[in-house]
This record gives C-alpha cells, structure tokens and sequence, in this order.
C-alpha cells in the first residue's frame, strides 16, 4: 500500500458538489499528510476541512474546504488503510502459514504485516518485533484498543527459535507496556506439537495468569499444515496430544476463574474437535471477542441460526466504525448473495463444521437438505475449514450432482474468488453464496422452502 486515493464519495457527503473526483489522490488534510486511515478520521473531524488533492492529467494540486459540524464523517472512502507503507513482518515463523501457499494466489495472501495499525483497524495480530517506542507512544496518546499480538510462547529462546527472529526474545516486553498502560490486549498462542505444548505450553499459560493476567483474552490454537508445507518439523496434532493441550487449556482456564474472576484462557473450536469432542455452548464463554479465531465460532452460528441473537463475528477490529476505512485483504467484499431454487438443496462446508451442521439442520426440521463436507484436496493436511475451500474442490464436488442448488458460505470467498483464484462463477451457475453467519443461512433455507411449497 502506499498513496491514498479516494475510491468513493457518498451522496450525502458535503464535498458532493465540490471539486473532488473518485480517483483523486490525498496529499495532505489542513496541512497534514495523513500516514494512514487512523490519522486522516482524526484530522477530518474538524469543523472545517481542507484537502490537498491531486488528479490524474492535472499538473498542479488544488485545494478543497468545507465546513460541517465538527466530529460528522466526511463521506470519502480512501482505497488503502495505510498511506505510507505497511510494516511488513521480518520474522520467518516455522509454522507461518503463508510459507505453505503456493505460488499464484491471490497477491493479497502472501502479504505478511507486523503492523500495529492493522491490528486495531482489522484485528490481525502482531509479534511486535518490529514495535518501537514512538508506536507505544501513538498507541497509547491515540487509545489505538483493543490490540492483537501473536504470544505463541513465553520462553524467551524458544521464542526467538519459532520466530526465527532474535528479538522474539525480547519483544514481549512491549505486551507488558502495552498492559500497564490500559491498552486492551487479545493475545493468541499457535500451538506446534512437539515444540510449544506439553511442559512449553503449561508454561506459557501459568505466565499469562502470572506475568499478563491484564490479557483481555487468550487464544490457544492448533498449527494449520498443509501439504506444501516445508517445514519438517511442523506436523498436524494427533487426536491424543490434541486432548492433552486441551485439558491443560481447561484446567488453566478455570485456575484463572477462580484467581482472576473471568476465564481468560481459551481453546478454539478446531483443538476441540481434534480431541473428538464438541465445542462447547455460547454459555460457556464470557465473550466471543476471538470467535473470529475460532473461540466459540461454532457456539455463536448456533445462536444466531436459533435466533438468539443477529450476532456476526465476522468482525474483528474497528475498521467498520472507522470513516474511510477500506474493507482490505480478507475483509474485502465477499460475493453477491443468491437465491436458492430447485427441488434439491446442498449445503457445501468445509470437512470440521459438517458434522455439526448436520445436527443443527436436523433440529430445525431441515433434513432434506444435505450437508457436503467438501475435500480440501488442492491443500491437504489438516486444513478442514470452511474459509479455506477452493474452488477446484468446490467445482469438483458440484459436478456429481449437477441438477442440485449448492449453498456455499461465502467466507472462503473474496470479490467473488476463491483463494485459488477461481471465479465464483466458475464452478457452476447452480452454486449460491450465502453469508456465513447462521441467521443467514436460517433465512435462506426459509425462502427456499417457502418458495417450493407455493411452486
């Protein structure tokens, strides 16, 4: 990233009717240049605004002011969230999973930021071995919270050895600045078998309730390996050490219950079904701040199916509440919704939620729709998800049923691709992508079914 050009003016936008064009670059708001969206929501709060704009084919800059009512949006849509370059990330993680993509993706993919500003936009996480002091200093002038950073182990060596990074020894200590000075902090630790759990992972719980009980919460979650993984040492869990760790997260959890008040610890949907267990009710947590990473992802599509509740976890981060903000990377539009018709509905996912799925849709009195947990072939190894299917997998699994409607969840798409590459479109025109919450799909199938009851 790097520039900001505007990508869109809202109608009510008091700079409509002005000299500013969808296209135009930003250079500077009442004599600043903005380095990101964060900064340029601050300055065009003003009552009154001026922008320095440059258009493609003019040889000059020019000006444009407007007075509105001072902390009123200004109606602009900027194409890039960082103005100044994204902070790219310089560790070399064993376990990274853009080590194991291959080649022609989608470019957005193979992107690795460190960047705390992402953090608080989109809620990517950060190792903060880049960190530095002048970031603690916006972060905490600014209340740039909650935070996201990647822990993964608290042994300084071992830290260092999974990062592949020197200063991953040390680059915890900005988690504890952070801490002390009232940031919100959600922290994740990727768990490696054989390397950070057993006695490493214990360890690196007994720390979070020792050394950073202030965490607002702590995700542990299995590594993703996929077949083009080149690291020998990394290795999918079996059902057995996936139980282990997760008896550990839980008893960790409850200590921290018990001494801190509130849960803290926990482990995602995926450790669960690893162990062959099913991931626990909404009741069970205290928020869902991390379903998005799998913390009660499944506990919170079975509430909003039911009904209890319009909750979309699908948004982790303050980049939708921020004026201008792009909807980057993965957060981009995902695909438009369609209408499902026919005699005979699929419901495609990925192989982890099938089962589960399954059940959800026999309890609502839906058992005339089939579940299809799809293959993920083109990636392999342990990688089940829904988010991560491909549209060679999807377009294979349609083709042995042509006359079906596939419903497809829309979260493994974006702009209308999968993360192969292929075009929405491609894989069938009897394939229908439904937002990938459950009031969604509930909503979907109700329309289905009433329309092939009046037919």
């Amino acid at each position: 990233m790097s520039g900001a050009r505007i990508s869109s003016i809202s109608p009510t936008s008091p700079l409509a009717d002005l000299d500013v064009r969808i296209g135009d670059e930003l250079i500077a708001v009442n004599g600043r240049a903005p380095t990101d969206i964060i900064e340029y929501q601050q300055l065009v709060d003003d009552e009154s605004v001026t922008l320095l704009l440059q258009r493609e084919g003019r040889p000059l800059r020019h000006k444009v002011t407007v007075s509105k009512v001072a902390g009123t949006p200004l109606g602009l849509t900027i194409d890039s969230a960082v103005f100044d370059r994204i902070r790219t990330c310089d560790n070399h993680c064993s376990f990274c999973f853009i080590y194991q993509l291959p080649k022609g993706l989608r470019r957005s993919l193979y992107v690795k930021d460190d960047d705390f500003r992402l953090s608080f936009l989109y809620g990517n996480y950060t190792t903060l071995t880049r960190f530095t002091e002048m970031d603690l200093e916006r972060v905490v002038t600014e209340r740039l919270s909650p935070l996201y950073v990647s822990i993964h182990t608290t042994n300084p060596q071992l830290r260092a050895e999974m990062l592949r990074n020197p200063r991953g020894a040390t680059s915890l200590r900005w988690l504890r600045a952070l801490l002390d000075a009232g940031v919100a902090v959600h922290g994740q630790v990727v768990t490696c078998p054989g390397i950070n759990d057993g006695a490493e992972l214990e360890r690196t719980l007994e720390d979070a309730l020792t050394l950073y009980p202030e965490l607002a919460s702590l995700a542990v979650v299995p590594v993703g390996v996929s077949r083009f993984n080149p690291e020998d040492s990394m290795r999918s869990f079996e059902p057995d050490e996936a139980r282990v760790a997760l008896e550990l997260v839980e008893h960790f959890r409850e200590v921290a219950r018990q001494s801190l008040g509130r849960p803290l610890i926990e482990a995602s949907d995926e450790f669960y079904l690893l162990a062959g267990r099913r991931p626990p009710p909404a009741e069970y947590y205290d928020s869902l701040d991390q379903a998005e990473n799998g913390i009660g992802l499944v506990a919170s599509f079975e509430q909003s199916f039911r009904g209890d509740t319009e909750m979309d976890v699908l948004g982790t981060g303050f980049f939708q509440s921020v004026d201008g903000a792009p909807a980057w990377g993965y957060r981009a539009p995902r695909a438009s919704e369609g209408v499902a018709s026919g005699e005979r509905v699929k419901l495609l996912t990925g192989e982890y939620a099938a089962p589960l799925l399954r059940e959800l849709l026999d309890d609502a009195q839906y058992s005339d729709v089939e579940v299809i947990a799809v293959t993920n072939d083109y990636f392999g190894g342990n990688i089940k998800v829904a988010g991560l299917l491909t549209g060679a997998d999807v377009s294979r699994t349609v083709s042995e049923d042509p006359e079906a409607t596939y419903l497809l969840p829309d979260v493994c798409l974006n702009e209308g691709r999968f993360v192969d590459g292929v075009e929405l479109a491609e894989v069938g025109s009897n394939v229908v992508a439904v937002k990938t919450t459950g009031q969604d799909l509930r909503r979907t199938l109700e329309h289905w079914r009433t329309r092939l009851v009046s037919a």
